[in-house]
């Protein structure tokens, strides 16, 4: 759900602070209109963007993924050599893959991880010599060489899923067929490490919620020496089974999915240790409850012990249980407790090191910060009323860590460094004025980081570990020749600022404005999210061309974010504990009224878009506040949190059975027949996320008490409605709506 915080396309990628926030140098040229066809048309106009970034064990070549300059969509493996600066593509996935359809299972996995939409290579490994990189493509594996080589590992119909490298570069480990899978790295056939899957149960796989909400995308883990492999086996039969029409162009296909909807069995989770030729299994001891969430799963660098994160069902208790390899034995480590009317977010932001201590991201006292447990003592490494973002790297022998959060700004990210033995002794390391993102190689020597800004598409870098630029590896500057340089000189500043909520909690807002004209009123485009469990909207970044696009067509563009919404610390996000459409639709009111006050806003031209959850709140939006919003777009909106996973929905609003109200009170579907404002309703008609079933629901009740609407359906589409042609009928359907019911609308009387 939270992956769709932005909608579909205002790629947020970080910003600038608001002093730095200076409109682009004027263009030379005049500038170009931009249009829909050239918004979504490739190139990028945000620039060519590397992803998946990494550096060769020996730290000699920078590997990335580019898009095509002609197909935007399609990623090809790069290489850069960071001696000299010469980039090269290493496989060219037209010419090395097979075109080959992609089996329904690692369809279903690219939906989870946000990456429908990308075709060719879309991840890659590197073999520990530095010598081979494993690319997967089309369903099948192959081993690239750094001349330019390429050896196809695998030809089968069903296709590779989780595909590693081993850590010593022993095998290439996949899951076929639902049975986890070893392959020697240097030759030879591939052996079934677990042969029990089939039918409901599944070996190395991770399950849906732990796709969908957990951030777990892979169900088994190797040992750092090899010598151990720890696999989950998940059993989905009390699942309750849905029967989803999957409706395309040119038929229907109807599938019996087993999802785990608020207040049904999600599957039985078991975890086994074994060695790589399937030998030796030895069951985990996971506790007494079936009924627990596998959330992480890792080793100690020496490989003799495993940890394993057991999170309870109500997820307001997560224990780290210490493992014995050899035996399945497990014990508490320590155990983390969520406040009342609170729950435990997970993270990723943990180390082990190598003496037995652990770093820990924990919300303990309200905000996210990193801790030190060693010989089952806790010191507090970071403090104040900020958030710790992510973990970057260790290094233990200097007791130095790297990490991003919110310190010097609430709306900016930026990169800093603390010394274990100094506690909130903290530096700062990357420039104000941008958001930043980084990662490091695992000897702490390098850092990429990326960074962008209100004015400054996404760039990225290479610096030593205190933060000093060594090379650019994508500068990104907007001069002659970038994609974006010809509407330069239309390009419009963001503005950023507060407002009070209710309970007087400062909201963070963003409005980007046409050129004012004295006397002259402005229709406005009102994007919210509004979940729980996001990243923030608002932030000092740069958005993509679409809002500018809305700008150009005569929108002022504007959001807020409300409370409920994450990287505020736990009382902010709190106050939507089994309250959800309360606390967001009121601070998003109280974003509408602000506008209202505004001497160039026309106060009777709000409209308000939003997808996923945003799209849940465009319903309770209008039908909680009749009259304020001049029109609204729900995209793919929840309707029924019942309908709903157990994961997400569960954590906020608890079991169904035990708070029938809250459900109750959180439905969208049942009021619809007090919205009195236009309504847009979009939904993909193959979305196994957010069920068309949710639209549905709504649309009935609106018949049924004659409520008007309008609503477009994409056939063959997921909760991902975009990509070539369809992202630019989508836009122009939603601005053909809102411009008859909105913006082109006679202005009333007053």
């Amino acid at each position: 759900m939270r992956a769709w915080l932005l909608g579909l396309a205002l790629a947020s990628v970080g910003s600038a602070a608001m002093a730095a926030d200076k409109t682009p140098p004027a263009a030379t040229d005049p500038g170009g209109e931009l249009t829909l066809a050239r918004v979504f048309g490739s190139p990028d106009l945000s620039g060519s963007q590397p992803r998946a970034l990494k550096l060769s064990p020996d730290g000699t070549l920078l590997t990335f993924l580019k898009p095509r300059a002609d197909e935007k969509e399609r990623l090809d493996l790069w290489g850069r050599d960071t001696r000299t600066g010469s980039e090269r593509m290493l496989v060219d996935s037209k010419k090395v893959g097979s075109g080959a359809e992609l089996s329904e299972a690692e369809k279903m996995q690219r939906e989870r991880a946000r990456i429908g939409g990308s075709r060719g290579i879309v991840a890659y490994d590197w073999a520990p010599d530095g010598k081979t990189i494993l690319v997967p493509l089309d369903g099948d594996l192959y081993l690239a060489g750094l001349d330019g080589k390429t050896r196809r590992l695998t030809n089968t119909p069903g296709g590779e899923l989780n595909p590693v490298v081993s850590p010593q570069g022993g095998y290439v480990s996949f899951v076929r067929d639902q049975n986890l899978f070893a392959q020697p790295l240097g030759g030879g056939d591939a052996t079934a490490i677990t042969t029990g899957g089939g039918g409901t149960v599944h070996f190395g796989e991770a399950e849906f919620v732990a796709q969908e909400e957990m951030d777990r995308r892979t169900g088994y883990w190797w040992s750092p020496d090899d010598r151990h492999i720890a696999v989950e086996r998940f059993d989905e039969k009390p699942v309750h089974v849905f029967t989803r029409a999957s409706i395309g162009a040119t038929g229907t296909s109807v599938y019996d999915q087993r999802y785990p909807a608020a207040g049904t069995p999600n599957v039985l989770v078991d975890l086994y240790v074994m060695k790589p030729d399937g030998s030796g299994q030895v069951k985990v001891d996971l506790g007494n409850d079936p009924d627990i969430y596998l959330a992480r799963v890792n080793w100690t660098p020496d490989g003799r012990t495993l940890l394993v994160q057991r999170e309870s069902r109500d997820q307001r208790v997560l224990d780290m249980l210490r493992v014995d390899p050899e035996t399945g034995k497990a014990t508490v480590m320590f155990t983390e407790k969520a406040g009342a009317k609170s729950w435990l977010n997970l993270s990723d932001d943990y180390k082990a090191m190598k003496d037995g201590s652990l770093i820990w991201r924990s919300e303990r006292d309200g905000f996210g910060h990193l801790y030190l447990y060693k010989n089952d003592t806790w010191t507090q490494l970071t403090k104040g009323p900020w958030v710790v973002t992510n973990l970057v790297g260790v290094d233990e022998a200097k007791g130095r860590l790297w990490f991003t959060g919110t310190k010097d700004d609430v709306l900016e990210q930026q990169l800093y460094s603390v010394d274990i033995a100094r506690p909130n002794v903290i530096t700062r390391l990357t420039e104000p004025g941008y958001t930043n993102g980084a990662s490091m190689d695992a000897n702490a020597t390098r850092l990429i980081v990326s960074r962008s800004s209100p004015t400054q598409p996404s760039q990225v870098y290479l610096a030593d570990n205190a933060g000093k630029r060594i090379e650019w590896i994508n500068q990104n500057a907007v001069v002659p020749g970038h994609p974006y340089y010809p509407y330069l000189a239309s390009h419009r500043p963001t503005q950023f600022g507060t407002i009070k909520a209710a309970d007087g909690t400062p909201l963070y807002w963003e409005m980007i404005t046409p050129k004012l004209e004295p006397g002259k009123k402005y229709p406005v485009f009102f994007q919210h999210y509004g979940g729980p469990g996001t990243g923030q909207q608002v932030t000092h970044g740069w958005m993509g061309a679409l809002p500018q696009y809305l700008v150009d067509q005569g929108w002022i563009f504007f959001q807020i974010d409300n409370r409920g919404s994450y990287n505020r610390g736990k009382a902010f996000e709190d106050q939507i504990f089994h309250a959800m459409g309360t606390v967001e639709v009121a601070d998003q009111l109280a974003g509408a009224n602000y506008l209202k006050t505004l001497p160039f806003v026309e106060p009777t031209k709000i409209a308000t878009y939003g997808w996923s959850y945003g799209g849940y709140m465009s319903l309770k939006m209008l039908e909680k506040t009749p009259g304020v919003y001049a029109a609204a777009v729900a995209g793919a909106p929840v309707t029924d949190w019942q309908l709903y996973d157990t994961h997400y929905t569960e954590r906020y609003l608890g079991d169904p059975a035990k708070d029938p109200k809250s459900y109750a009170s959180s439905a969208a579907w049942a009021d619809t027949a007090k919205i009195t404002d236009p309504l847009l309703i979009v939904h993909g008609m193959s979305d196994d996320n957010v069920f068309l079933d949710n639209s549905l629901k709504a649309i009935a009740e609106m018949q049924k008490t004659d409520t008007p609407f309008e609503m477009m359906l994409y056939p063959g589409y997921t909760h991902r409605v975009g990509g070539p042609g369809i992202s630019e009928h989508l836009w122009g359907t939603i601005m053909g709506f809102l411009d008859r019911e909105v913006k082109d609308k006679p202005t009333p009387a007053k």
